[in-house]
């Protein structure tokens, strides 16, 4: 007669300890709570923002970042704040074009040992603990997203904002991948996975891929009517007051 298989009862199966206690939790909640309104207080009057991802560890003579120096300044004159991790390489270029361009330039910057403080090109910067955090400011006050050449950080953006998107989380918005030598296996990948039917073929649309500044300026300058932006009323200066324009 065959030996009867016998299973412990759920009673007696020890689970893996990973909780930790509700004093615990609800500690880091408030330590949350505290990171996202500090952002809000600090990006409320930034004013739409174009967010520029790419890899902090191109240096000043590197092309990816004179280009993004070029780039930055041409969205910067169509009246957007240009929005960066706050960080160097392609984030202080970003933040530079606008700078130079004579726009705004703002930073979320992440505290890292070696990203503790924002570049020197930021009007305003916010320095987060957390990037979840982080990635939720920055998809607050952008209205487009330019991914630059980049790392694991700029992979991690890129694709949150297109799974965001997808699964309509957040409104529909440009996410612009710049570079197309740089990114074509990126690109061939995407392209499998629409093939293997693991994401739809419209999602392909999602992003738009280019090598094009012009064609980048045009898509940004396209959010202006389709979301009825309004240039920002100049104050008016009186010399009367001793005010002057260029102060």
């Amino acid at each position: 007669m065959p030996t009867r298989k016998t299973y412990n009862s759920p009673a007696e199966i020890k689970f893996l300890e990973g909780p930790q206690s509700r004093w615990s939790d609800f500690k880091f909640t408030l330590k949350v709570v505290r990171e996202f309104v500090k952002g809000f207080r600090v990006l409320h009057f930034t004013g739409p923002c174009v967010t520029i991802f790419g890899s902090a560890r191109f240096k000043e003579d590197h092309p990816w970042y004179k280009k993004t120096v070029e780039l930055s300044g041409k969205i910067a004159k169509l009246g957007f704040t240009i929005m960066t991790g706050g960080g160097p390489g392609v984030m202080e270029a970003a933040n530079r074009g606008a700078r130079e361009a004579g726009g705004r330039s703002v930073g979320c910057n992440i505290e890292l040992p070696f990203e503790q403080s924002g570049n020197p090109y930021l009007d305003k910067w916010v320095s987060i603990k957390y990037f979840f955090v982080r990635k939720t400011l920055m998809m607050k006050y952008s209205y487009a997203f330019v991914v630059m050449p980049g790392g694991f950080g700029t992979m991690d953006e890129l694709f949150e904002a297109l799974t965001l998107v997808q699964t309509g989380k957040i409104e529909d918005f440009p996410i612009i991948v710049f570079g197309k030598e740089w990114h074509q296996k990126l690109m061939d990948y995407v392209h499998c996975l629409k093939d293997a039917g693991t994401i739809s073929p419209e999602d392909i649309d999602l992003i738009h891929y280019t090598d094009d500044m012009d064609e980048v300026v045009a898509i940004c300058q396209g959010l202006i009517s389709k979301y009825d932006l309004k240039y920002e009323k100049r104050p008016k200066h009186y010399k009367l007051l001793g005010e002057n324009k260029s102060h």
